[in-house]
């Protein structure tokens, strides 16, 4: 196995968390009876670049033409979208001549701030059930996986990006370069690409090895970040840190032949990477011990409240939820079930775990001792809508960085 961006061969390991299904392999009660594809769960990290990356074992078509997650279930990240519409379309001056793209535009649940500020608007998004529901919206909506070719035809027939954004989009693209090559393509000259990725410093920090997967191929510092489009001719020229998703990097990005002046963020950071041994792969080799704690103090939360009687159910059914429960071996005689707002995930079963997933409803019916919180870093919004679980005297739990119950 090569690199996926500077093709070093891959000798060192980051981390192994075993063998698994595909975390977002939801499966029908029908499909219980059958086996289930597992494959290698085992993360490398380059020692020339530094990218932190899996080995890629299904297409993305396999992946991503059905796809069970949409954007448009989490309150927070709507709100954190609405928010950067406006911000950027007061930073760019954008307005009815402008053209905003989005690449994995997922159900809309962005491009339709920009749409009812009278801005046109154009979605990349290869999963067709969620492309679908984009349309619906009045979103106009591409089904296609971006790349050279694509967006060099994109582009050929004059859709060409003022703005160009990519939310949560870069680590699951196993041709990276590629993947780049085809932004590029899509950005106009004097246009700026936004790209938000889960930041690999939060998931050193904060022992996040739930996030995780095979969906997910590459694990981004900034300071590799930054060589990756260095090398297409796109230059970073700011760079913000946002809360979402545990902690990610907003990246602000130009043709190099028009870029604006490098803002002082982007060198303060990499600064700070590189004091922080970002540059360096012992830093990277010595990930697996704290993972491994983790797991261990997961496992005796789960035969604690067994062994005290205590009942556990789950909330949420996120991939990340699914490489936690699959590399801690946790199964339904911990965890009887787990319930989700999503309809589509709704009746079906956690992939390797085989954990049910019901309404959210179900937690007032069966009143468990504790809730624990899958997707984490939605922690607060899922607090205040399960609130009432305090009326029982229930409390919730999340594991990432350590136990917690609140």
């Amino acid at each position: 196995m090569n690199c996926r961006f500077c093709h070093a061969p891959l000798e060192h390991l980051f981390l192994s968390l075993g063998a698994a299904p595909p975390s977002n392999a939801y499966l029908p009660a029908d499909a219980l009876g059958r086996p289930e594809s597992c494959y290698p769960l085992d993360v490398h990290v380059c020692g020339e670049c530094f990218l932190v990356q899996l080995d890629q074992y299904e297409s993305p078509e396999e992946i991503f033409t059905d796809y069970a997650y949409f954007s448009s279930y989490s309150e927070s990240w709507l709100e954190h979208c609405q928010r950067y519409a406006g911000e950027i379309i007061r930073r760019l001056k954008l307005g009815p001549g402008s053209l905003v793209i989005e690449a994995a535009s997922n159900d809309g649940y962005l491009l339709q701030y920009f749409a009812a500020q009278g801005i046109p608007v154009l979605g990349i998004e290869p999963a067709r059930n969620v492309a679908e529901v984009a349309r619906r919206k009045g979103i106009p909506t591409e089904t296609l996986f971006l790349g050279k070719e694509t967006g060099r035809r994109l582009a050929g027939q004059g859709r060409t990006a003022d703005l160009l954004i990519g939310n949560n989009v870069l680590a699951h693209v196993p041709d990276l370069n590629d993947f780049v090559e085809g932004l590029r393509a899509l950005l106009k000259p004097g246009g700026v690409l936004t790209m938000e990725f889960p930041h690999l410093m939060h998931l050193v920090d904060q022992v996040q090895f739930d996030t995780i997967y095979h969906e997910h191929f590459s694990y981004f510092s900034f300071l590799t970040a930054r060589r990756v489009f260095a090398a297409h001719q796109l230059t970073v020229f700011d760079v913000e840190e946002v809360p979402t998703h545990g902690g990610s990097l907003r990246i602000y990005a130009a043709r190099a032949e028009s870029a604006p002046v490098v803002s002082a963020r982007v060198q303060d950071l990499e600064n700070r990477e590189l004091a922080a041994g970002y540059g360096d792969l012992t830093l990277y080799l010595g990930f697996h011990r704290r993972a491994e704690a983790l797991k261990r103090e997961i496992l005796e939360f789960f035969i604690e409240a067994g062994r005290s009687g205590k009942t556990v159910a789950g909330y949420g059914a996120p991939a990340k939820g699914n490489t936690l429960l699959n590399y801690c071996g946790i199964k339904r005689d911990f965890l009887p079930y787990t319930v989700d707002r999503n309809p589509y995930k709704q009746g079906k079963f956690l992939p390797g775990s085989r954990i049910p997933v019901m309404p959210p409803d179900q937690i007032h019916r069966t009143r468990p001792d504790y809730l624990v919180i899958l997707p984490w870093n939605l922690k607060t919004e899922v607090m205040e809508q399960m609130a009432g679980i305090r009326e029982w005297g229930g409390k919730f739990v999340t594991f990432m960085p350590r136990v917690e119950i609140l």
